[in-house]
């Protein structure tokens, strides 16, 4: 596919050496392989890229979210190469509960744990989630900000919106996931083996003076338009 820019494709370029060479010890290595296939194998996930192609070019993937298994399925559904430079951002509050929720999520995701109850000003979950991308690593955000059980998504919240515009470069993949919720329904703690869908539709970008509020409804509009695919 084409790159809006040239830091894209350089990006691009770099990452598909760095992601067969990836720094990770070979039991971490083992135990996402491992996590990733348990959980294509739970969640019976197929996986669909319409007008869009798997590459480890600087990506947000942006989703809706319906059950605590998004995170580990999404993850499981990017090749190797592209998740080992993918970095799901998640709720602290959730998966630093317990040594194996907080094992999973720092050890196996390396993901980026946001502190929902304290945010401080000087460090905002905007700039965390721009540090710990570098210029390397790509992102799965849930840009609802909570679970949601309805039939529709709701609204989106603004960080999407300033990480596009602060990186402007970035390729911002909208995601639709469908029947997680009832591999995992909202309560359960054990899964119960479905079939998913997990869509990854062409990337958009924040366009020149185009408002918050608008651009917001366009990616809303974006991960709604893939259910019907």
């Amino acid at each position: 596919m084409l790159h809006r820019n040239t830091q894209s494709a350089v990006s691009s370029a770099d990452g598909k050496a760095a992601g067969w060479s990836e720094n990770v010890d070979l039991q971490t290595q083992a135990t996402r392989t491992f996590l990733a296939a348990l959980a294509r194998l739970i969640s019976g996930a197929s996986v669909r890229w319409i007008d869009c192609q798997p590459d480890t070019c600087q990506r947000v993937y942006f989703a809706n979210h319906t059950s605590h298994l998004d995170v580990l399925v999404l993850w499981a559904s990017l090749p190797r190469r592209v998740r080992n430079l993918t970095r799901p951002v998640a709720a602290k509050d959730y998966w630093e509960k317990g040594f194996v929720r907080r094992w999973i999520a720092m050890k196996v995701f390396d993901a980026l744990l946001i502190d929902r109850k304290e945010i401080k000003v000087h460090q905002s979950p905007v700039d965390l989630m721009l540090k710990s991308m570098g210029d390397r690593y790509s992102l799965i955000v849930f840009p609802e900000g909570h679970r949601n059980t309805g039939s529709d998504l709701d609204e989106f919240k603004s960080g999407l919106y300033y990480l596009a515009k602060k990186r402007p470069d970035l390729e911002l993949v909208p995601v639709h996931i469908d029947n997680v919720n009832r591999v995992l329904p909202r309560g359960e703690f054990l899964p119960v083996p479905l079939l998913s869908c997990i869509t990854f539709g062409p990337p958009m970008w924040l366009e020149n003076q185009e408002p918050k509020v608008e651009f917001l409804r366009r990616a809303r509009n974006a991960v709604r338009r893939l259910k019907d695919l």
